[in-house]
């Protein structure tokens, strides 16, 4: 239940990334590894959009207990060698 809780917030959360980009760039400034290689003009934008999008992507999976695996699959061979 509670993934399920914190899935919908993170999904919440990244859509609002996505969504107001322009104004987070505004408020906070520049990202400047992201202007140098991601665009000339837009790439702190672009930079916040992705960040939303993945945030999104991980509540997604988050919520469907994949994260779990993943993570289980990552350090199941550093647990077992031990």
């Amino acid at each position: 239940m509670t993934n399920i809780i914190l899935g919908i917030i993170g999904i919440g959360f990244g859509f609002v990334l996505v969504w107001k980009a322009n104004w987070i760039v505004e408020n906070v400034g520049r990202i400047s590894w992201a202007e140098q290689h991601l665009g000339t003009e837009g790439g702190s934008r672009l930079m916040w959009k992705l960040i939303g999008v993945l945030v999104i992507i991980f509540s997604f999976m988050l919520m469907f207990g994949i994260v779990g695996n993943i993570v289980t699959s990552i350090f199941a061979p550093i647990t077992t060698s031990l």
